[in-house]
């Protein structure tokens, strides 16, 4: 039986697994719309096709499979650049659907009608153009191969309208996609393993780089495995967090720019790395010639083009992390390694917990309070959708993320805006989570329409909204490198609990510490969308901090004398 392309379409959602999609609808993707009330997927309706993007990738992030977005040509298409990148830098699976002009109208700058395959090209993992009917499942059925496969990414499939409007039969086994694979690289052979295992054995500092890549493997216990079996302690990136437990004993904390200053220091102490699927970004190394000097570097990545592309390393096992690492495991002897642990305890001084004694309380409400409550509170069970600047280190700071998929950010491409849509979309994905937005004053400004989103899909999302009357992080690079010359930072925001109201949503603000149990405790309570506000000091900074271009071990402390003395690390 032949079905139009807009039936197939959906046809081929449903038979993927698809549940839920996010869009918003136009002239050339009307008839895939018109088709799509035969199918039992729910769309949800958001007010910009960038936020569909986000919640396509935060439901994505929240459970695994993949995100699905539809949206019109011309602007409805380019709205979703920043979202595919987004998902693009992050190892996100989405596939996005784009309607397109009828193909007789291609290249004649038609109403509507923009190069979206040629824009996206950089940023997706592949894109496709269809312009018949027949083509329709083979390209969506391998749009979902490629999104899913390997290092995950998203996928764009742009469709005529002529296409959506033509008749073909569905042949579901015929549209088989052929596996990639050319991008897989080939599974590390005896040789390379035994080297692998001979250098792990006769490392007397050994420190694992924990990355996302764990998280996307599904190697948390395998790597738990090896981390005791060897007594390897081992640090974590923005994105690893919760992919390996932030309370094990092994655990250091978040390395990096803003990471713990006694991970930095143990990774140039170290003489052997063990980069377990993360990819050496540059918020990560600081100055790559002084990075790690002493250290010998292993680096296991299902993605051979990251492999030596910023760091040179010792010895590359390519392959899912999983694998190699069950293959590994067997050839590392169970060691003792409590004088290297001990070394790096050393450094941690009174900041080797980050808990409420360590903060500064002297009336005035901190951001760093603020997140430290909600872990509290929470009791660390929340899913955390956090926007991007100081208030996302903090939280990577101060929320200690012990469970998988419990964190989910913005970390490649740093996009303002993200959290409150990619929290839709987690919230979708794992109805039953607790799910908690962080965004500063100037992110949630961005994307704050889809508040009404909350309501009309009757979602619920706690959002926790940190304001300190400045674009944050910006304003602290000003602070400390450009003289204190405050060049549009400052930003003026509305009245946020008369702007929830106004979305029929409940609104609260805190302005001391003494408020925010019982605000957390109302919004936890409330069956849909609540908003609390964070009234937090204005010119506060996140410490330690590597300044761009200076080595991993130069950190800028917090400046004394202030509530705490400086210790050599500093607690907040």
């Amino acid at each position: 039986m032949k079905q139009s392309g807009a039936q197939i379409i959906w046809e081929c959602l449903v038979r993927e697994g698809v549940d839920t999609v996010f869009g918003y609808p136009g002239g050339a993707i009307l008839p895939a719309y018109d088709a799509m009330l035969g199918y039992p997927i729910r769309h949800v309706l958001v007010r910009h096709e960038q936020s569909a993007a986000h919640m396509a990738d935060g439901y994505a992030r929240a459970s695994g499979r993949v995100g699905v977005v539809v949206a019109t040509s011309g602007p409805g298409a380019t709205n979703l650049v920043t979202g595919l990148a987004t998902a693009m830098m992050d190892s996100s699976p989405v596939v996005a659907i784009t309607g397109q002009v009828g193909s007789a109208l291609l290249g004649t700058d038609a109403f509507q009608e923009v190069d979206i395959t040629g824009i996206t090209l950089p940023i997706t993992k592949h894109n496709y153009l269809v312009t018949r009917a027949a083509d329709v499942a083979p390209a969506l059925r391998e749009a979902f191969a490629v999104a899913r496969s390997g290092r995950p990414g998203p996928v764009l499939v742009d469709i005529t309208k002529d296409a959506q409007q033509g008749l073909a039969e569905l042949d579901w086994e015929g549209a088989v996609p052929s596996r990639h694979l050319r991008h897989i690289p080939p599974f590390p052979d005896e040789k390379e393993l035994a080297a692998a295992a001979e250098l792990i054995n006769a490392a007397h500092r050994p420190l694992i780089l924990a990355g996302h890549g764990i998280q996307l493997s599904g190697a948390r216990a395998e790597v738990l495995s090896f981390a005791e079996r060897g007594d390897v302690p081992f640090a974590i990136t923005l994105l690893g967090l919760g992919a390996v437990p932030a309370t094990h004993p092994l655990s250091l904390g978040m390395m990096g720019m803003h990471g713990e200053a006694w991970v930095n220091h143990a990774i140039q102490e170290a003489d052997l790395l063990l980069a377990f699927g993360m990819r050496f970004d540059d918020r990560v190394t600081g100055k790559l010639r002084e990075y790690a000097p002493n250290a010998k570097k292993i680096h296991i990545d299902i993605d051979p083009s990251e492999i030596n592309k910023i760091v040179p390393v010792d010895l590359a096992l390519g392959g899912d992390l999983k694998a190699v690492l069950e293959a590994l495991l067997p050839l590392v002897q169970v060691a003792d390694r409590s004088a290297w642990l001990d070394r790096i305890r050393s450094w941690k001084g009174d900041s080797a917990v980050r808990d409420i004694k360590n903060l500064p309380d002297e009336g005035h409400l901190y951001a760093a309070h603020v997140m430290n409550d909600l872990w509290r509170l929470t009791k660390g069970g929340a899913v955390v959708v956090s926007d991007v600047g100081q208030h996302q280190m903090w939280e990577a700071q101060y929320y200690h993320h012990d469970a998988e998929r419990s964190l989910i950010t913005s970390g490649g491409a740093g996009t303002m805006g993200f959290a409150l849509p990619a929290a839709i979309g987690a919230k979708l994905a794992r109805p039953d989570a607790e799910d908690w937005v962080v965004a500063g004053d100037g992110g949630f400004q961005m994307t704050f329409a889809e508040l009404i989103t909350t309501v009309q899909e009757q979602v619920k999302v706690n959002i926790a909204v940190i304001n300190n009357g400045y674009l944050g992080m910006v304003r602290q690079w000003q602070e400390l490198f450009y003289e204190g010359r405050y060049a549009a930072t400052p930003i003026l925001s509305p009245d946020f609990v008369k702007l929830a109201e106004a979305f029929g949503i409940p609104g609260i603000r805190v302005q001391r510490r003494g408020e925010v149990a019982e605000a957390v405790a109302r919004a936890r309570e409330a069956q849909g969308t609540v908003l609390v506000e964070f009234r937090v000091e204005q010119e506060d900074s996140v410490y330690p901090m590597v300044p761009a271009g200076a080595a991993l071990h130069e950190m800028i402390r917090r400046p004394a004398p202030s509530a705490i003395a400086e210790t050599g690390s500093d607690p907040v």
